[in-house]
């Protein structure tokens, strides 16, 4: 029974592995990251090494100004490094320009920001079927597909409304949609919870542990919320611009 979350492409498709056993989806090594500050530099992330397999769950916690942001930002490609580099797919991301650096994006990465950033003259379903249509794919299509997600998260009697006629928590639901809907690689993940009740960030939990089951979607979180963290495979602490592993649950 097709879910909505199969790969879409046999190129795509990935045999179902552990974490452990599977392919390294995204590698970074000598991540730095250093910011100009009047006459004195200041380094955000230092020589910062990270990978992430096909299908594992990351959270990354840290207090606030300790450069999870950043470190989100230069994962998807929204900002370059001062140093080191970042991998995914087996692709480099310094050897994209910044028009094969967004088409990239759309096909294997998906973002949810700690807000929405929904457009406010579209609905629920458009906003959720943008990046497809961005792809190229019909307007049709896309929101038939955008539909089944909106579904999985409980947002598809909302599916017409705008983001003005929605609560907070169902529009951060609309932008877990946008970034599930055209089935990536790689989720980023900033605060994904933080507007969400109980029993629906429970859904969503249920979800992402869904699609790193079936489709081998690797998903690396930025948190401050303990549970959240400790439902993930491992937790690390971003601590003077380096990650340390912690318990998971601990």
């Amino acid at each position: 029974m097709n879910n909505g979350f199969r790969r879409e492409n046999a190129e795509m498709s990935m045999p179902m592995e552990t974490p452990q056993e599977a392919a390294i989806m995204l590698d970074c090594q000598g991540l730095t990251r250093t910011y100009s500050e009047g006459p004195q530099d200041l380094t955000v992330l230092d020589r910062l090494n990270l990978q992430v397999r096909a299908g594992e769950r990351v959270a990354i916690v840290g207090s606030s100004g300790s450069g999870k942001t950043t470190l989100l930002n230069l994962l998807g490609g929204l900002d370059r490094p001062s140093e080191g580099g970042v991998v995914i797919a087996g692709e480099p991301l310094s050897g994209l320009n910044e028009a094969a650096l967004g088409r990239f994006r759309n096909r294997y990465i998906g973002f949810v920001y700690q807000f929405h950033h929904l457009l406010a003259e579209f609905t629920a379903v458009e906003n959720a079927a943008l990046p497809l249509i961005i792809r190229g794919q019909s307007k049709k299509a896309a929101e038939q597909r955008a539909m089944q997600i909106l579904e999985r998260v409980g947002m598809q009697p909302r599916a017409d409304h705008k983001p003005g006629e929605l609560s907070g928590g169902e529009r951060q639901r609309v932008a877990i949609a946008r970034a599930l809907v055209t089935d990536p690689s790689l989720v980023l993940m900033d605060e994904p919870t933080g507007n969400l009740d109980q029993t629906t960030a429970a859904t969503i939990l249920a979800l992402m542990d869904e699609l790193a089951k079936e489709s081998a979607c690797a998903f690396v979180i930025v948190t401050h919320d303990v549970g959240l963290a400790a439902h993930q495979d491992r937790v690390l602490k971003l601590d003077a611009g380096k990650l340390i592993e912690q318990t998971p649950g601990l």
